[in-house]
């Protein structure tokens, strides 16, 4: 009890109290409307198949296919699906529901067909139909080892709704993806430990559960609480769903998934908010560029913030150009015409790729420039993210431009290690962003792009053209801040929530208080 005591105590002592419970409600939502959904499929299912055996080895197969599948790239692979996909609630439930399947059939199917069949035959002998044997004889006998599926499917999606928050579903992975891209272990472990909790909860509430309908001359209390738990789940998927009737006037504004970001949306989020009558759901913490990209251009996200040289190497899939500018018309133009999106002005700052080592090696090999680290890469190891490593602004071409030869292949890790990962000399060069707040903080430092490879990546809002139709008043409220943030400012909001350990909201906030646009 005291460790557990003083788990909960350093938990609940980050600024992040309220959401914590806040999170968790959501993580509660997601598994109990996916286990709804895939108890009234996967039950059923595993009864079909003791009924029709040549479909069994078919529908297991199926089942067993999809659990190997990783949990990632399934909900990578929904965020293309129509109707049931894009990003939010809806596909995190279904993945979900696809992941829970397995252990809900096979159990099912298992426990009904190792019944003893001499007990069939005496109850055919009594004349029962195949219905009355299926609910009377069968069904009763198998239920233990069906509750048991129901058991590990309930563990299995508790873990696997952490993901969800890659795609804008919400949960206490929020907590743990937010904790990675800032290096922060305390939210790691304001996702984790909650949902370790639930997880438990649910397999000894499931557990007992198992041992009570299971006990000899329960029946009349077997059906009621049943029934009971059938009206709960059933109240709960229709009240979830209920209570999210669209708001006419309700926009969303995405982010990417590291700090600054979730603190960019913040920003055009609280801008409108203050400037009009709209209400602004926040989808933050979203994959990546691709992800906040095609949830834009399908209207799943009103708008985020994008940065020009991304939209005009990565999404345009054109060639480095140095002239902001240049940059800037090229991609209004194209957005427009081939996306149905408007870029706006720039927010005033730019957040290029940083290519950064250790201060200490800087001053040991007396180390400013690019050029002059290239001499010393051979017995370095690096490390990237994964679209840096394939963007056309990235790796290949810098390593071309500058001549980087590693000691290794480049290691692949999510932002949010790498600086981590640089700093306990796991690896000698990363490439960040200029703007992090964790620079300055674990002693690092940024080498000069002296032969100007990078094209310039000026922080411009991304809107979907028919909510800008629709909500006029976006554009004029957003109009504001162009030019409103600078460079220096955008790392110390970084450095306070990467940090400081404030919470987003409040930092925005802030620095709206002590810059009024």
């Amino acid at each position: 009890m005291i460790i557990v005591d003083l788990i909960l105590s350093n938990l609940f002592s980050i600024p992040y109290g309220g959401e914590i419970l806040l999170r968790t409600g959501e993580h509660l939502i997601l598994v109990a409307i996916a286990m709804t959904i895939a108890i009234c499929i996967g039950i059923p299912l595993g009864i079909v198949i003791t009924r029709k055996p040549k479909l069994a080895k078919v529908v297991l197969g199926l089942a067993n296919a999809i659990q190997t599948i990783p949990s990632l790239a399934i909900f990578g692979f929904l965020i293309s699906v129509p109707f049931i996909g894009g990003i939010g609630k809806v596909p995190a439930i279904v993945a979900l529901s696809l992941y829970a399947l397995l252990p809900l059939i096979r159990n099912t199917y298992t426990g009904i067909i190792n019944i003893d069949p001499t007990i069939r035959e005496a109850g055919r002998g009594m004349g029962m139909t195949d219905t009355q044997l299926l609910f009377q004889v069968e069904i009763p006998l198998a239920l233990g080892i069906i509750i048991a599926g129901i058991r590990i499917a309930t563990v299995i999606s508790v873990g696997i709704a952490t993901i969800a928050a890659a795609i804008g579903g919400g949960g206490l992975g929020v907590f743990i993806f937010r904790g990675i891209s800032t290096v922060n272990t305390q939210l790691i472990l304001a996702g984790a430990i909650p949902s370790a909790f639930i997880a438990l909860g649910a397999d000894l509430f499931l557990g007992w559960l198992e041992r009570y309908l299971t006990q000899p001359g329960q029946s009349k209390q077997k059906y009621f609480l049943l029934g009971v738990l059938a009206v709960l789940m059933t109240g709960l998927l229709l009240g979830i769903f209920g209570l999210q009737n669209p708001h006419t006037e309700t926009i969303t504004i995405g982010s990417k998934n590291f700090t600054e970001q979730v603190i960019l949306g913040e920003i055009l989020a609280q801008q409108i908010e203050a400037e009009t009558d709209l209400t602004v759901e926040r989808q933050f913490n979203l994959g990546g560029t691709f992800i906040c990209h095609e949830a834009v251009k399908v209207g799943q996200i009103d708008g985020y913030v994008e940065y020009t040289g991304t939209a005009l190497t990565a999404i345009l899939k054109q060639q480095p150009i140095t002239d902001p500018k240049e940059v800037y018309r090229i991609v209004k133009q194209a957005y427009d015409k081939k996306f149905q999106l408007t870029v706006m002005k720039s927010l005033g700052f730019e957040n290029t790729f940083a290519i950064v080592i250790r201060r200490e090696d800087a001053q040991n090999l007396n180390i400013k420039t690019l050029s002059q680290a290239a001499q010393y890469t051979p017995q370095w190891r690096a490390g990237f993210g994964y679209e840096f490593l394939a963007r056309k602004d990235g790796y290949p071409g810098l390593a071309k431009t500058y001549g980087l030869k590693f000691k290794n292949t480049p290691q692949q890790m999510d932002l949010g290690l790498m600086y981590k990962a640089l700093a306990e000399k796991q690896v000698d060069l990363v490439a960040g962003n200029s703007t992090d707040g964790l620079i300055p903080v674990l002693k690092l430092v940024v080498l000069e792009d002296d032969k100007k490879y990078f094209p310039p990546y000026e922080a411009v809002p991304v809107f979907n053209q028919e909510t800008l139709a629709k909500y006029r008043e976006i554009e004029p409220a957003l109009a504001n801040l162009a030019g409103f943030i600078t460079a220096e400012q955008m790392q110390q909001m970084n450095y306070e929530v990467d940090n400081q350990l404030r919470p987003v909201a409040e930092v925005v906030k802030e620095f709206f208080t002590k810059n009024p646009n």
